[in-house]
């Protein structure tokens, strides 16, 4: 009775552990089937370092026809850069990849005239750009280079104490020059003293923080581009009266506000405690909330920082349709002290925050498919070398440009830079840690299994 109902288990679990092999069998096929037919990830590390940036994908998947991208190199080095390429195949069908190696076709290469190895060349169409190198910066510049047909030119004003583009110091423009270069467009210097009119072939104008008071012709040349359908951007410092004082700059002020921006004659401070968190002082108005518009629609959840920011007033006009893109949080105030580098945060006349930060505007010109747009923004210091690359500013820069620019399916987040993950640790911090791993844990084990062999001997 025994050896039968023994034999019966045993039957009876063999049919148990084929019904499980049968199942996991059956698991592992189905997860191949679909490995191989969609291919998904996830990542999970904290800043998306494996994952395409949000600009990436709005590009990729609004594609309206193929794109190849051909990557010429040593067949050995084909991995590397399907790690990074494969990302792009994943986001839409459209995309097509390509694998060579000149030394084994040299033809091809030379057809497409490659002279070095690691050469990476995008094709929509006819047009052909290439990828400077194998970055996601640099294949997704690549394809918005074969996406627009047109030249863009950006205008930097110049004579009139302005930030310069070829300045590298903290103070320059030279990093927003860079950034903007990634979005395919040209950046030249004008000055509107020489010939009191902007150029022709100016998509955008930029007023980048004029120390200066800007002469009536310079005015007017600015005042009529705008009017007659042209794009500006203006980032206007307050007029602070100590240090290297900034200029009233009046005249300017006055054509805003005819077009519905008052720029207040005021300091900004916060004295929001997150600010300390984030290293900076009360000088540096943070925002991580936005209005509804194009140029901030895709900002939710990042932060940006206005340094010496002056407050804005806005209102619509007969000709203008004015909106607020961000201001300044309930713990700010703005000073109408200028001229003092002691402030009183509880002095009766300073203005409660929330307060305008930047706003943008069209212009109606009365000419049909054509409006004038402006951007006013109450610090330059935000976009300069020193304060750029401060969480979403740099974001915000190009944002702004598109919208300008009337490129608004470029608007979205770009490409970070590889976080610095490096762990830095005092003297005693690393002997601590030495300490530990060397020594403490492994008595700890050593001792644990002692513990645990004298209570079962």
């Amino acid at each position: 009775m025994n050896s039968r109902w023994i034999e019966a288990r045993q039957t009876k679990y063999a049919a148990y552990v084929t019904v499980y092999i049968v199942v996991i069998l059956a698991i592992i096929s189905v997860a191949n089937v679909l490995a191989n037919r969609y291919n998904k990830s996830y990542d999970s590390t904290s800043n998306k370092r494996y994952s395409l940036s949000d600009q990436t994908a709005k590009i990729v998947k609004g594609l309206s026809q193929p794109a190849t991208i051909t990557y010429f190199d040593k067949a050995s080095n084909f991995p590397t850069a399907k790690e990074l390429l494969d990302r792009y195949t994943a986001l839409s069908p459209k995309i097509r990849l390509d694998y060579i190696d000149p030394n084994k076709n040299p033809q091809v290469a030379r057809a497409a005239g490659i002279t070095k190895l690691g050469t990476t060349i995008v094709q929509i169409g006819a047009k052909k750009e290439e990828a400077k190198n194998m970055t996601e910066e640099d294949v997704t510049g690549a394809i918005i280079r074969d996406l627009k047909n047109n030249t863009r030119t950006v205008c930097f004003v110049s004579g009139s104490g302005e930030r310069q583009i070829d300045d590298a110091d903290r103070n320059g423009f030279s990093h927003l020059k860079d950034t903007l270069g990634k979005d395919d467009y040209t950046i030249k210097s004008i000055s509107l003293l020489e010939m009191a009119e902007v150029p022709a072939d100016c998509t955008v104008v930029v007023v980048g923080g004029p120390k200066n008071d800007y002469q009536q012709p310079e005015v007017d040349a600015l005042k009529k581009y705008v009017e007659q359908g042209g794009r500006a951007l203006f980032l206007l410092d307050p007029p602070m009266k100590i240090g290297h004082p900034t200029a009233d700059n009046d005249a300017l002020t006055n054509v805003l506000q005819g077009w519905g921006v008052s720029a207040e004659k005021d300091l900004l401070l916060d004295t929001n405690p997150i600010g300390q968190l984030m290293g900076v002082g009360p000088q540096v108005a943070l925002v991580s909330s936005y209005a509804s518009h194009p140029i901030v629609n895709e900002m939710k959840g990042t932060a940006t920082g206005f340094p010496l920011s002056r407050t804005l007033t806005i209102k619509n006009t007969e000709k203008t349709a004015v909106q607020k893109l961000f201001e300044s949080s309930d713990t700010s105030f703005a000073t109408t002290k200028l001229d003092s580098a002691s402030i009183n945060p509880n002095d009766p006349n300073n203005k409660k925050g929330p307060l305008t930060i930047a706003a943008a505007g069209s212009y109606k010109t009365g000419k049909e498919n054509s409006e004038g747009r402006f951007v006013v923004v109450g610090t330059s210091v935000w976009a300069a070398n020193s304060f750029l690359n401060f969480n979403g500013n740099g974001d915000l820069a190009s944002n702004a440009m598109n919208w300008l620019s009337s490129d608004e399916d470029l608007i979205s987040i770009r490409p970070k830079s590889p976080e610095d993950r490096k762990i830095t640790m005092t003297r005693a911090q690393f002997g601590w840690v030495r300490l530990s791993s060397q020594f403490l844990l492994p008595v700890a084990l050593l001792l644990t299994g002692l513990s645990v062999w004298w209570r079962r001997r």
